[in-house]
């Protein structure tokens, strides 16, 4: 299966610095573009299915793409949303007292998560073109998933910037291709 994995457009609370999580966050017309510009430049992919986060800012940055796959099945899940961010959600990142105890979503759970919808869109799409439209926490962990790397190294995979695109080959054997990682040409 070829997958493309993608994080949403820049969002209103993106650019205000909030911590977002759960939120389902408001794309800005920067975002909107950004949105357009990938969509555009994914356009002449064979999509056959695009998994997006069912977060507001994931999903409509998924539509976008969809508008030129009419074929492809557009599905929203909760596997692909961004890490639970528990109290801290809405707050501005700036204000956070990062050294006290958190109510977060553990990385051991988004793991999982994206085991399970990894393995759910190989099983019904191999052989074929999925597409990912998720968040920059969810997607440092499927980076580390695919790439085989230990939970602890999620910290130091480098989050995409809003539409940037990674490709991989996966495999039944778990030695997937890493095509390219984190382009954003078509922001250019």
């Amino acid at each position: 299966m070829r997958l493309i994995i993608t994080r949403h457009g820049e969002t209103e609370e993106n650019k205000k610095g909030i911590l977002q999580g759960h939120m389902q966050g408001k794309l800005t017309e920067a975002g909107l573009e950004q949105a357009k510009k990938l969509a555009l430049r994914l356009k002449d992919e064979e999509i056959a299915a695009i998994y997006s986060s069912d977060l507001k800012r994931a999903s409509d940055t998924a539509k976008e793409i969809a508008k030129y796959h009419p074929n492809a099945k557009l599905f929203f899940v909760k596997e692909l949303r961004e890490k639970d961010q528990g109290s801290l959600t809405g707050k501005l990142i700036k204000e956070i007292d990062w050294s006290k105890p958190r109510d977060t979503e553990k990385r051991e759970l988004m793991f999982k998560r994206a085991k399970i919808i990894l393995e759910k869109a190989y099983k019904n799409y191999k052989g074929q073109t999925v597409v990912f439209v998720s968040h920059g926490g969810l997607i440092s962990v499927l980076m580390a998933l695919l790439m085989n790397k230990p939970l602890e190294a999620i910290k130091k995979i480098e989050c995409p910037i809003h539409t940037a695109i990674s490709i991989f080959n996966i495999k039944d054997n778990n030695k997937h291709d890493v095509v390219f990682l984190n382009c954003s040409k078509h922001l250019e």
